[in-house]
């Protein structure tokens, strides 16, 4: 297998995953230290937190389709060494993100007890999480246009933004949910209500960091207001054309998401609890495997759009092995570390069990993580072919992992450990597909256009 040796591709790369997955890690880690302090406050206000969660990843993983349909042509562009396509993207980008918040925030208030029902049947844990839900909302438009625009400066090989503004958000809600869940500082304790008051000026501040990069730091992406509604017709159907599979495959999974916690909600809050527990640790383990699907979709567009496709196949062959090692290591320290981080939690015995054989599901099925997510998301999506991804989760989600898993949990009785085996499932299946995938080289699609490109309608 040819690898490269060119040291320079090397240092790109970990400079990309290294910067993502600093910057997953903290966003993972508000998250783990979430889960820790509304767990030592109780279980319910665990379990309804990580149920209004469920919404928000939904919205995440809708407005990350954005980003990551942004940056197959930005990246392009970006090997291609123009800019100016580039900002008209991510304007595009950016308005679809502002009104896609804008209904998830209307929601959020609106119909919070009808989202979280659909995600479980205890009424203690649905009234914690629609209070939750209900104030952590209002951050949803300063999260979706935060996210893309850290994606926008990634494509361009910055990355710097994206650690530095969690980074010093992760303070300050530190320091906030410490006084308002808990009552100290002299502040009121509120619980759940605290920690969502927490989240929402965390989210403000890193909003704020981003935005003053954008127009003080590097004005390469700082959009005018005439700029962020100016409209190419070109690159509209090319952001149409490109992202719309991204785009469904990150809602089409948000909502698989939300069926699988709806699955394991319906086992008791027990599942809910050792669910949201193994969910927050897998989160943070695999920031490296995540980073490097994400550098991967860079380093590969920015190729293909800088027309270096007789060096595409040493940089593959090497990203596999890359991906592969990263999946042992990361399986490895998730079930090494799976019982301290148990202990951390006040559990029921029945939440304790489902947390060590979650976390051991996990500690399996992450290798197939770090391979075929890095695969597809980031070699066969960075190349130009958006579409493969978006059948293949389709027909292993909702094909083969969701109706085994029905089957599993309400007509065979399995215990929780197996219905969570079969939701994670696809992970490893899908790992054959993706190494067919990527060695076809079928993906390499140019999706950039001339200078006409650069000219607004």
């Amino acid at each position: 297998m040819l690898l490269s040796r060119d040291i320079s591709f090397y240092r790109r790369v970990l400079r990309l995953t290294g910067w993502i997955a600093l910057q997953n890690v903290i966003v993972c880690v508000v998250g783990l230290v979430d889960n820790i302090m509304m767990g030592a406050y109780s279980q319910t206000a665990l379990s309804g937190a990580f149920q209004a969660n469920q919404v928000q990843f939904l919205l995440q993983m809708l407005v990350a389709g954005i980003g990551e349909g942004m940056v197959v042509l930005t990246a392009q562009y970006w090997g291609a060494h123009r800019m100016e396509p580039i900002r008209q993207v991510v304007s595009i980008a950016l308005r679809l993100a502002l009104v896609i918040s804008v209904v998830f925030f209307a929601l959020s208030q609106w119909a919070p007890m009808w989202l979280l029902g659909l995600l479980g049947n205890d009424g203690a844990v649905i009234a914690q999480g629609a209070e939750y839900l209900r104030i952590t909302g209002y951050s949803y438009p300063f999260f979706c246009i935060g996210l893309v625009w850290v994606s926008a400066y990634r494509s361009i090989e910055k990355v710097a933004v994206g650690m530095v503004a969690p980074s010093v958000a992760f303070g300050l809600k530190l320091l906030l949910n410490w006084m308002l869940i808990f009552g100290k500082g002299g502040a009121p304790a509120l619980g759940v209500q605290g920690a969502a008051i927490a989240t929402v000026a965390a989210r403000v501040l890193e909003f704020g960091i981003i935005l003053f990069n954008a127009y003080r730091m590097d004005r390469r992406l700082a959009l005018s207001f005439g700029e962020l509604w100016r409209r190419n017709k070109e690159l509209l159907a090319d952001f149409r054309k490109v992202a719309t599979p991204v785009i469904l495959s990150g809602g089409s999974w948000g909502i698989a998401m939300g069926i699988q916690t709806a699955i394991l909600g319906h086992l008791g809050a027990a599942a809910i609890a050792a669910n949201a527990i193994s969910n927050s640790l897998f989160q943070v383990i695999s920031v490296v495997a995540y980073g490097m699907a994400s550098a991967s979709a860079v380093v590969i567009g920015k190729a293909v759009g800088g027309n270096e496709q007789d060096r595409l196949r040493e940089y593959v062959n090497t990203l596999q092995m890359l991906y592969l090692a990263i999946g042992m290591v990361s399986g490895a320290a998730l079930f090494l570390c799976r019982n301290w981080i148990i202990s951390l939690y006040t559990l029921t015995p029945e939440a304790l069990r489902l947390s060590r054989g979650f976390l051991t599901v996990l500690s399996v099925t992450i290798l197939g993580t770090a391979y075929q997510l890095s695969c597809l998301t980031g070699i066969v999506r960075g190349g130009g072919n958006t579409g493969f991804v978006f059948y293949n989760d389709l027909i292993f989600m909702w094909g083969i992992v969701l109706p085994l898993s029905l089957l599993a949990a309400y007509v065979w009785n399995w215990d929780p450990v197996w219905v969570f085996f079969c939701l994670k499932s696809d992970q490893l299946m899908k790992c054959l597909v993706a190494l067919w995938q990527v060695n076809s080289y079928h993906w390499v699609k140019k999706v950039t256009r001339g200078d006409a490109a650069d000219e607004c309608a």
